[in-house]
């Protein structure tokens, strides 16, 4: 049971001071690092949604953007502008 208090009382005492592990490291630089993961996990969200939909529907995307469907390029429109706002708050948040 000592063992247990023991740990406890370290990570309490890390919490406190603030001896964690990106104390190392230059907040703005780990700003950046947040804000480039962010902009590549939200790439991979856009790319991740186009396969999706591109299995989900029985048509190809790219020959009914070549035949002019306007309604598949306003669905990729849409999607894109939603992703890239996700993109841009967590590129803001992250350097805020």
């Amino acid at each position: 049971m000592s063992g247990v208090l023991w740990l406890t009382n370290i990570y309490n005492n890390r919490l406190i001071r603030g001896c964690g592990m990106s104390d190392s490291i230059d907040p703005v630089f780990l700003n950046i690092i947040y804000a480039c993961m962010g902009g590549v996990l939200t790439l991979f969200f856009m790319w991740f949604g186009c396969k999706l939909f591109s299995h989900i529907v029985s048509f190809s995307i790219p020959e009914q953007l070549s035949n002019g469907n306007i309604a598949v390029g306003l669905m990729l429109m849409g999607m894109f502008i939603g992703i890239g706002t996700a993109m841009g708050l967590v590129i803001g948040l992250g350097l805020n």
